[in-house]
């Protein structure tokens, strides 16, 4: 499997706290299945910038290397639509084209669709982290199908299907799902703890709503698209 958003990088941001705590966070993720990891630190103020993103990012497989920690970590980013749309530009994933972007906690940009729009106008193909655990969007859920309808993937957090981020937001996950406007499912881990990098009891609950093969892929064939760069 691959985990498409992971706040694994040590010391950037609200995730990893230190070194030892990103291999674990790694070691927990192998032994669930995931072979491949999009580290995907927050951006705050153009913090970290892609060249700390890509440090950290080595600095961390050669740690993983030297662990036997069979899992690689590819540089990402999570930005908010908050930023400025040449800065955010800056922070693909794995050098694509794909960029992985959240709506502030608070509320829904007005200029939210213009955003997206002029991404896509300049090659980019923009993915929404985590719509489901939303307020604004478990009123209005339809937010959501106008933006796929616009080209715009949609990545909903395995633990919302198990329930830990709340039953609205559980049963939002899943109405998408039905609906069938969700692309990819990831962790969205921060620690070792609380917010684990796991995967595999969220593709379960997916599994019996959409079937095994259908959810598989959403932690297979179209994260691999993403880190590829296909479209």
């Amino acid at each position: 499997m691959i985990d498409t958003h992971c706040h694994i990088l040590a010391g950037i941001d609200d995730g990893a706290m230190n070194m030892d705590i990103s291999v674990l966070m790694a070691q927990m993720a192998t032994e669930d299945g995931i072979t491949r990891i999009i580290a995907t630190p927050h951006i705050r103020n153009n913090y970290p910038t892609p060249q700390n993103i890509y440090k950290a990012t080595q600095d961390l497989n050669h740690r993983l290397d030297q662990w036997g920690v069979p899992v690689s970590v590819i540089p990402g980013a999570e930005v908010s639509t908050m930023m400025d749309l040449d800065s955010m530009l800056t922070y693909t994933i794995n050098h694509t084209s794909y960029i992985l972007i959240e709506f502030p906690p608070s509320h829904l940009p007005h200029n939210s669709e213009d955003i997206f729009f002029q991404l896509k106008i300049r090659g980019y193909r923009p993915i929404l982290a985590h719509p489901e655990r939303h307020p604004d969007i478990i009123r209005q859920p339809k937010i959501v199908f106008d933006l796929h309808e616009a080209d715009v993937l949609v990545q909903i957090t395995a633990d919302s299907l198990v329930g830990r981020f709340g039953l609205a937001a559980k049963q939002c996950a899943e109405y998408l799902l039905k609906k069938n406007v969700v692309d990819i499912i990831a962790s969205d881990a921060h620690s070792t703890e609380d917010r684990r990098p796991l995967l595999s009891l969220g593709i379960k609950a997916a599994a019996r709503i959409i079937g095994r093969e259908k959810a598989f892929s959403l932690v297979t064939k179209n994260p691999l698209t993403v880190i590829q760069g296909g479209l």
